[in-house]
């Protein structure tokens, strides 16, 4: 179907086991055979696996809590790094001797280590030279998801997604030296309001057609996709295209999602919201950035993946498991009219606390990928050791 001007793929085009719109085979099945990778090489496997690959890890051994190191640091683009997902990237990657520049709209200095450089999110300009001899692009624009969903905030968070991805492929196009890879966000949001079960990248389900669910959700279906096409029909023949369902990325950075999960625990508050069977799909800051290198390493992974943990939670079991991290007995439950009080006095939208996400990531187990935090409960404990010692 067509959005805005954009083709977007349909969830058959998508989803079928044999081939997905870039060609790539997603069947579970397809990338088992990778006899190098399961016996110990995580990052690069054999030569004739990743012929071309221009950066060896010195680390080879199964994914432990120990990050590699390179032999050789890359120059990696964030456009829309200034956020809590791109600062937990931006000084990650920084830490392991990447060279790393940040795009935005307001420049300003950030980490040692990394480069802030100016754009307008929209059109070509000087900062297109810095992704003329990159080595990764990893795509993060786009109007924040916490605000009311006003028709307006709405529109800007479609406009502002699909026009930083087009001129991001734009700049890669006309590169004289383009990029390898192009890791572009996306969202979990993308599939369906469901409990019944898990959605992966080779059986989920595309949302925008649940019966019984606020009509709105479907176009937060629609930016996703949107997102997603606009990458797709990209003309870059020469980089290698991911998308990057993320779940929710907790750390313990104020103005985080976990920041306000802790909030209302703190504050006693932190109970079942409309019942709480709502399923909640999460992902530990580590195993965030552990996978994406995995991502910008592995020249044999494209197209859509799932960055979540492998254990998504009913959310009144997610707050539950956080007031006992905390140390505090009392959650008081909220109906669904009280949570959209609620999300009003934050500036916010219940879709984040009501919609069910239940995504789990196939094609990162499939791969070996080890999560040092795969439970929650291990997650919520370091999340609030570090809480509390910052």
């Amino acid at each position: 179907m067509t959005v805005f001007g954009v083709v977007v793929p349909t969830a058959e085009g998508i989803f079928n086991h044999g081939q997905c719109v870039q060609r790539h085979t997603l069947s579970r099945t397809h990338h088992q055979p990778n006899a190098c990778f399961r016996s110990g090489c995580i990052w690069l496997t054999s030569s004739a696996a990743h012929a071309g690959s221009r950066y060896a890890v010195n680390d080879v051994s199964p994914w432990s809590s120990t990050p590699p190191t390179y032999s050789g640091g890359m120059k990696i683009v964030i456009p829309g790094g200034t956020g809590q997902v791109g600062g937990i990237l931006r000084r990650a990657l920084a830490a392991r001797g990447h060279e790393v520049v940040v795009l935005s709209r307001h420049a300003g200095a950030l980490e040692p280590g990394v480069r802030h450089t100016p754009w307008d999110g929209r059109s070509l300009g000087a900062w297109a030279s810095e992704i003329d001899g990159a080595d990764a692009v990893i795509n993060l624009a786009g109007r924040t998801v916490s605000c009311r969903y006003t028709e307006e905030n709405l529109r800007q968070m479609m406009d502002s997604r699909v026009e930083s991805t087009r001129v991001v492929g734009e700049a890669i196009a006309k590169a004289a030296a383009p990029p390898r890879v192009w890791l572009q966000m996306s969202t979990a949001t993308i599939y369906a309001d469901r409990r019944d079960a898990p959605n992966d990248e080779s059986t989920g389900i595309i949302g925008g057609h649940e019966p019984g669910v606020p009509g709105y959700w479907e176009y937060s279906v629609r930016i996703a996709q949107t997102w997603e096409a606009t990458q797709l029909t990209a003309d870059v023949p020469e980089t290698r295209k991911v998308q990057l369902r993320a779940a929710m990325v907790m750390s313990p950075d104020r103005g985080g999602v976990f920041d306000v999960l802790l909030r209302m625990v703190r504050l006693g508050l932190g109970g079942p919201v409309a019942g709480g069977r709502q399923y909640v799909s999460w992902i530990h800051d580590e195993d965030f950035v552990r996978a994406v290198e995995l991502l910008l390493v592995r020249e044999d992974l494209s197209g859509p993946v799932n960055l979540a943990a492998p254990e998504p939670l009913p959310q009144r079991d997610l707050m539950r498991v956080l007031r006992r991290a905390w140390g505090q007995p009392v959650g008081l439950p909220a109906t669904k009219w009280m949570a959209e009080i609620g999300a009003f006095a934050l500036r916010s939208d219940t879709e984040l606390l009501l919609k069910s996400r239940r995504v789990v990531p196939g094609r990162l187990l499939d791969e070996g990928l080890e999560f040092a935090y795969g439970q929650w409960g291990a997650a919520a404990e370091d999340l609030v050791r570090r809480v509390r010692s910052r």
